[in-house]
């Protein structure tokens, strides 16, 4: 005969085994929450301790070169933060979202030494261990206290005139009122900083995209050489994976007038993007806290030429975030404008050539900032991917900057945006996703209607087929994409679909 079993009652004495094994839990993770400080704080103490020993000097009692930067802190004070950072949080880890501006300037060695040659925001997400970067170019006019417009690179350099070491402050404050994005540290170096590092590193190794070829690559200290042409120097880097020491690193960088492609600060910016991404590979696959002398060398030249309001523990916890960080999870994108990019060409006042959000506001260049990190599930994503889809958004309403909008999201997806422009047809109440592929991308196209709750057409209406004929007489190497995507107004008003989140 079955019958149930019975639990025991229990006893007074269950309470009391229960308390204790609580109270001894709680004393075996204080105790392993002691030793790991304490071992943290060791392995530092160890470091500085190797680093004074195998510093440049004969022991002959005079202070060594590799020194210099102790006498800059307090050694027990930094020593006592890198020990406890573990339990401290930095800013904007609460929000799951660490923003930190970096900033390249010239130096006192080069005119407009402040002028930031070099803007990026870079963000990192803890829980996800993803990093973004978004480069901001230096011909974008933003609005500055007291001065009106002006170019976005200046502001460094009038807040260094009017109080000398407030650039890089200055310049994160601004970045962060113009996108509405809090900034939670800045970093600004010099050339001269940025090519000792990297030498310092044993040099980087660049997978180079295009062939970079610059005749007018300036030569420091010959700018105003009567000979026009020994004020330059030929620049040539084949494409194809290339070892850079620190100045070829900084030519690459700072390269502007390449033939083809390469010959633009867009371009510019997207090697800028590559070398700090070598310099992260090259920094975390050496055994960095075994080399005292290199940590030595680096902060020296840290403490020179590098401008920040990261502390020591602060820079420690962040290279832990991010130490394991793949290529696949940095997001790389550049301001730019491109048919797809949110800025256009324009003249100033005095005729300077500068650049402006092609929405007339900040408010899609801050929606995509915003909204970088997307929220794709990975899984369909690769499908897209695989499939390799292009769109071609087309506005079909009067609302200013749809397609603008539903582009950053779609990218997010996997999607590649061929194009953005306005609909010839502007009275479209439902979107209509019309594909060219005959069904051949399936997935992709599920994934567009569910994201945009689009209608879907396998033929062209008649203005459409003369719309895209006339796209491809401007340009007679862009080929047709797999979707184009008519946006309506029920993209705008019924909250659902890709478009709708910027709203």
């Amino acid at each position: 005969m079955n019958q149930e079993l019975e639990t025991p009652p229990k006893s007074r004495f269950d309470d009391i085994y229960t308390e204790g094994e609580i109270i001894k839990e709680e004393f075996t993770r204080n105790k392993l929450r002691f030793f790991g400080k304490f071992f943290i704080f060791t392995l530092i103490f160890a470091i500085v301790g190797l680093t004074m020993f195998s510093s440049k000097g004969s022991g002959t009692g005079q202070k060594k070169e590799g020194l210099n930067w102790l006498n800059n802190f307090s050694l027990v004070g930094q020593l006592r933060q890198l020990a406890e950072s573990s339990d401290r949080k930095l800013k904007g880890e609460e929000r799951d979202r660490i923003n930190i501006l970096l900033l390249g300037i010239g130096g006192k060695n080069h005119d407009g030494g402040f002028l930031t040659d070099t803007m990026m925001i870079v963000s990192v997400q803890p829980s996800t261990k993803k990093v973004a970067m978004v480069s901001i170019p230096r011909d974008l006019t933003v609005p500055i206290e007291g001065m009106g417009w002006r170019k976005i690179n200046s502001v460094s350099a009038y807040a260094e005139k009017e109080n000398p070491g407030s650039g890089g402050l200055a310049a994160s404050q601004s970045v962060s009122q113009i996108f509405n994005l809090p900034i939670d540290y800045y970093l600004r170096v010099d050339f001269e900083g940025f090519s000792k590092i990297i030498d310092e590193l044993g040099g980087v190794d660049i997978t180079v995209d295009n062939l970079l070829d610059d005749y007018r690559y300036p030569i420091l200290g010959s700018e105003d050489n009567p000979d026009f042409y020994s004020r330059y120097e030929h620049l040539h880097v084949e494409p194809g994976l290339q070892h850079m020491n620190g100045s070829l690193a900084l030519k690459f960088a700072r390269s502007r007038h390449g033939v083809g492609v390469e010959g633009n600060d867009f371009a510019r910016a997207k090697r800028q993007q590559k070398i700090i991404e070598g310099v992260k590979d090259k920094l975390f696959s050496m055994n960095v806290l075994f080399k005292p002398t290199l940590i030595t060398n680096i902060i020296n030249t840290y403490q020179e030429h590098v401008s920040t309001n990261l502390q020591i523990w602060e820079l420690v916890k962040l290279w832990g975030l991010v130490k394991e960080t793949k290529k696949d999870q940095i997001i790389n994108k550049v301001l730019d404008n491109s048919a797809s990019g949110l800025l256009v060409d324009r003249r100033g006042e005095d005729g300077a050539y500068i650049l402006t959000p092609r929405s007339g506001d900040f408010s899609q260049i801050q929606y995509l900032i915003s909204s970088i990190f997307g929220n794709a599930p990975s899984e369909v994503k690769k499908e897209i991917l695989d499939e390799q889809a292009t769109v071609e958004l087309r506005n079909g309403t009067w609302i200013n900057g749809l397609a603008n909008k539903a582009s950053t999201d779609l990218e997010s997806y996997g999607f590649t945006i061929a194009g953005i422009g306005n609909a010839s047809q502007r009275n479209f109440q439902k979107s209509v996703i019309y594909d060219l592929t005959n069904g051949a991308k399936p997935q992709s196209l599920a994934l567009l209607k569910n994201k945009t709750q689009a209608n879907i057409s396998f033929g062209l209406p008649e203005w459409l087929a003369t719309d895209l004929a006339l796209g491809k007489a401007d340009n007679p190497n862009k080929k047709n994409p797999d979707f184009v995507l008519i946006l309506g107004q029920s993209a705008d008003s019924t909250g659902s679909g890709a478009a709708n989140k910027a709203e």
